[in-house]
């Protein structure tokens, strides 16, 4: 078993021992004991399969998916610079978040990281090093994602990352990997508002100064907009029926739920999409290689399933959501 690491007070990915039974889902190769495992070079193909130890939370149907990804073969990882240079640090260095509920949240008790977007980093980490488990938490926040990655303390930045015009100034991005739009906020007895043309004359609450306000005033112009400092606020005014709903990033709405079970999203998402980007240093291949592994998890299901285990299950979301077309917002 390896030892959990700690950067500054914060928790890492733990690698624990997990069983691997006949039959079960293919799982990584990181013997107790051992350095990480190597990749015999795999002929007419960029994947293949290693077998042994890997990620383990408690979640067994979560640690099966992470643990059966793609793993590149040695001719793949040789041609980028940036994912050889991984390759042979032995681990990927990860900015993320402990605190979103349904895209990167730390179970205390354990020590291990679960979500969409953690789940994606480990198929990354399982990609380019054949282990799951090898990775390097950095906890970011708004301010200091970009600092990171252009100085080089991180690898990517997976944390519902927004691609701006701004941010591709100072860094790169690999996706986009997931997108957001707007959504409705309810309480869950609410039969009364099943969408947006139910929001006339309701209530409808947003934060103060955030683009939730415009897109009230284009879709739902006849929605009396209640402006409230923030999210936490705006979310307790449709629980105590200060608001008749609460209209913002789906994202945000979906974890409400998650934490709030008098709460429901209803209706599909409208108004612009928020696409979420994979951070990366500029200047680098790491972009290319990234996209390139983020297109075979599309194509082999393993996004859906990831999406379908942390969000759509957990929020009752029964709509598949489909993936953003890839590289169209890279430089």
């Amino acid at each position: 078993m390896k030892p959990i690491v700690k950067h500054g007070r914060v928790k890492l990915l733990s690698a624990l021992t997990v069983a691997v039974f006949a039959g079960a889902l293919t799982m990584t190769a990181c013997s107790s004991g051992t350095d990480a495992p190597t990749s015999a070079t795999a002929s007419g193909g960029d994947t293949q399969t290693s077998s042994g130890e890997g990620f383990t939370s408690g979640d067994e149907a979560y640690d099966s998916l992470v643990n059966a990804g793609p793993v590149a073969d040695d001719a793949t990882i040789a041609a980028s610079e940036w994912a050889t240079k991984i390759k042979e640090s032995g681990v990927l260095r990860v900015g993320g978040t402990e605190t979103s509920e349904l895209f990167s949240h730390l179970d205390p008790a354990t020590g291990v990281v679960t979500g969409f977007d953690a789940g994606l980093s480990q198929l990354l980490a399982r990609y380019i090093l054949g282990d799951a488990s090898k990775i390097d938490l950095t906890q970011v926040s708004v301010d200091t994602r970009e600092e990171l990655l252009v100085n080089g303390q991180v690898d990517v930045v997976f944390a519902t990352y927004s691609i701006t015009p701004e941010r591709l100034e100072r860094i790169d991005f690999a996706g986009p990997y997931y997108s957001s739009a707007a959504a409705i906020l309810v309480k869950k007895d609410n039969e009364d508002i099943k969408g947006l043309e139910d929001l006339a004359g309701k209530n409808v609450a947003t934060q103060a100064g955030s683009t939730g306000v415009t897109t009230i005033e284009t879709f739902a112009p006849e929605a009396a907009i209640v402006a409230l400092p923030d999210h936490a606020q705006a979310v307790q005014a449709v629980q105590q029926g200060r608001a008749d709903a609460y209209v913002v990033d789906q994202t945000l709405l979906l974890n409400a739920v998650v934490q709030n079970d008098d709460l429901k999203v209803v209706g599909e998402p409208f108004g612009d999409e928020d696409l979420y980007g994979i951070g990366i240093q500029s200047d680098t291949d790491g972009a290319e290689f990234v996209n390139e592994w983020l297109q075979k998890v599309v194509d082999d299901g393993s996004w859906l399933k990831l999406w379908q285990l942390t969000i759509g299950d957990r929020t009752g979301v029964l709509s598949e959501p489909t993936p953003p077309v890839i590289g169209a917002q890279s430089k």
